[in-house]
C-alpha cells in the first residue's frame, strides 16, 4: 500500500515524496480512508506512530476544495494539550502544504505575546492549530469565527484531560458547527476519554494500530533499585560519566525538583537545563532549541515535555521518579530511539515503587531488565504488595485487621494521653 492509493492530490503528494514519505504506517492506512469518506473517528494511537500524518492529510484534501461558505475564520480546528504540540503539528501542516494555496496554518498557545496572535488571526488563514486555554481567550474576545468550519480534531485526548481541560474542551466543542467532522486521537479509548468521544462524536469509526508494548523494541529498557535520594545521586552521577551517553532526558515528578537537581548538574560543571510548564514560552522554545542545537546534553524535565519532543541525538532517557500514570512511561522512554535509532531508558524505583513497577510492566507488556552498578547496589528490595498477598493475609510485615463483630472495621484508636480525658481537659492540665 501507498498514499497514492487513498490521496488523489498531486501537491500533496508531492510533498510526501520530499519528505520521503511513501508508504502509510499502520494508523495512517487505517484513518485515512475512513476520514476522507467524512465518518467521525476515535482512534487510540501512541507517539511516534505518525498519526499527525494520519489527520492531516485528510484536512488537506478538504482544502483542495473551496468552501461553500463565505467568510473569515478557519476551516479545520486542530486542539492539542501542550505548547510544544501545538508547534510541531503547525509545522508538519506548513511542510506538506506548502504546494497548496489554500492552506495557510495559524498556531495559538498561551505564554505567548498576544499582538502578534491576533495579527496572525486577523488575516486569513484556514488550519488553526491551539491550546484550550488560549483559544477560549480568543474566541472571548471576538477573534475567531468558526462558521467556516468543517473539521475538528482533537489530538492526545487522554493528556488533555489529564491535564484539566475536560470542561474547556466541552465549552469549545459547543461553539463549533453541528454538521462538522470530529475526529479524536487517544493513547487509550476508556474512561473519560470514552465518555467525551460519545459527547462529541456522531456515530464514530473506532480504530486500534499496534499496542504500546512493540512500540519500543529498539529501546533498552533497564530498572535499577534504590535506596534513598542520595543514592539516586550517585547512580546518576556514574550514568552520566558514561562516554556512551550522548544526550538525555531526566525525568522528575515536579517542576520544583527538576529545577533542584538541574541546578545541582550545574554546580558539578555539566551542560544542562530544566524543561517545565512554570517556564514562559520564550524560555522553554530556547531550551528545546539548545537541545537540538547541542548546547546542552542533559535535559531535566516533568511530563509536560514527555510529548512533543523530537531530538533524534538523544540517547538517554532516565526516569529519576517514575511516572504516577503508567501511560506516562511510554511516552517518556519515547523521547530516545527516534527515526529507527538505538536508544536506552533507565527507571530509578524505590523499594515503596514496587506495585507501580508492575503496573508499568503489565502495560508495556515486558519485564523491565533489573540492573545493578557494581558496588553502587540497592541494599533494600521492592515491597511486597497486596496484589501478590495471599487471599485473606495482609502483605509482608503489615498486620492483619480483623473486622468489628458489626462487620465493619474499627477506627483506629488515637495516641493515649498521658492524663487522660478530654482534649481540653489534657490542655488545662497540661498547662497548670
Amino acid at each position: 500500500m501507498s498514499f497514492n492509493d487513498f490521496i488523489s492530490d498531486a501537491n500533496i503528494l508531492k510533498a510526501l515524496e520530499e519528505e520521503g514519505l511513501t508508504v502509510p504506517t499502520p494508523i495512517q492506512a487505517k484513518a485515512i480512508p475512513k476520514i476522507i469518506q467524512g465518518f467521525d473517528l476515535r482512534a487510540s494511537a501512541q507517539t511516534g506512530t505518525g498519526k499527525t500524518v494520519a489527520f492531516l492529510l485528510p484536512a488537506l484534501m478538504r482544502l483542495t476544495v473551496p468552501s461553500l461558505v463565505q467568510g473569515h475564520g478557519p476551516r479545520i480546528l486542530i486542539l492539542v494539550p501542550t505548547r510544544e504540540l501545538a508547534m510541531q503539528v503547525a509545522v508538519e501542516s506548513a511542510k506538506y502544504s506548502k504546494y497548496i494555496s489554500r492552506a495557510k496554518t495559524v498556531c495559538i498557545y498561551g505564554g505567548a505575546p498576544y499582538p502578534l496572535q491576533n495579527r496572525e488571526l486577523s488575516r486569513p488563514y484556514d488550519i488553526l492549530v491551539a491550546t484550550p486555554g488560549r483559544l477560549i481567550d480568543h474566541c472571548e474576545q471576538g477573534r475567531i469565527n468558526f462558521s467556516r468550519m468543517e473539521l475538528f480534531i482533537l489530538d492526545e485526548a487522554d493528556r488533555m484531560l489529564d491535564m484539566g481541560f475536560i470542561k474547556p474542551v466541552e465549552h469549545i466543542a459547543a461553539s463549533l458547527p453541528k454538521t462538522r467532522q470530529t475526529l479524536m486521537f487517544s493513547a487509550t479509548l476508556k474512561g473519560l476519554v470514552l465518555n467525551l468521544s460519545n459527547r462529541l462524536l456522531t456515530n464514530p469509526m473506532e480504530i486500534h494500530v499496534t499496542p504500546e508494548k512493540t512500540n519500543h523494541e529498539n529501546i533498552e529498557q533497564k530498572l535499577l533499585h534504590v535506596d534513598n535520594i542520595d543514592h539516586k545521586y550517585r547512580l546518576l552521577d556514574h550514568i552520566l560519566n558514561d562516554p556512551v551517553v550522548n544526550q538525555t532526558i531526566i525525568f522528575t515528578a515536579t517542576k520544583r525538583q527538576a529545577d533542584q537537581l538541574a541546578s545541582k548538574l550545574y554546580k558539578d560543571g555539566r551542560p544542562v537545563a530544566p524543561l517545565h510548564g512554570g517556564m514562559t514560552q520564550k524560555q522553554r522554545t530556547r531550551t528545546i532549541k539548545q537541545l537540538r542545537d547541542g548546547d546542552i546534553r542533559i535535559l531535566v524535565a516533568t511530563d509536560v515535555a514527555a510529548r512533543g519532543i523530537d531530538v533524534q541525538t538523544v540517547s538517554h532517557v532516565i526516569n529519576f521518579d517514575l511516572p504516577r500514570c503508567t501511560e506516562d512511561y511510554v511516552h517518556r522512554i519515547g523521547r530516545t530511539g527516534r527515526a529507527g535509532a538505538s536508544g536506552t531508558a533507565l527507571a530509578f524505583a524505590a523499594s515503596r515503587d514496587g506495585q507501580l513497577v508492575r503496573d508499568i510492566e503489565k502495560f508495556i507488556g515486558r519485564k523491565i531488565t533489573p540492573h545493578q552498578i557494581p558496588g553502587m547496589e540497592a541494599k533494600m528490595k521492592p515491597q511486597q504488595t497486596f496484589e501478590h498477598a495471599p487471599r485473606g493475609q495482609a502483605p509482608r510485615g503489615q498486620a492483619q485487621q480483623r473486622p468489628a463483630p458489626n462487620g465493619q472495621y474499627p477506627r483506629k484508636s488515637g495516641p493515649k494521653r498521658k492524663f487522660g480525658g478530654t482534649p481540653s481537659q489534657f490542655q488545662k492540665r497540661k498547662r497548670y
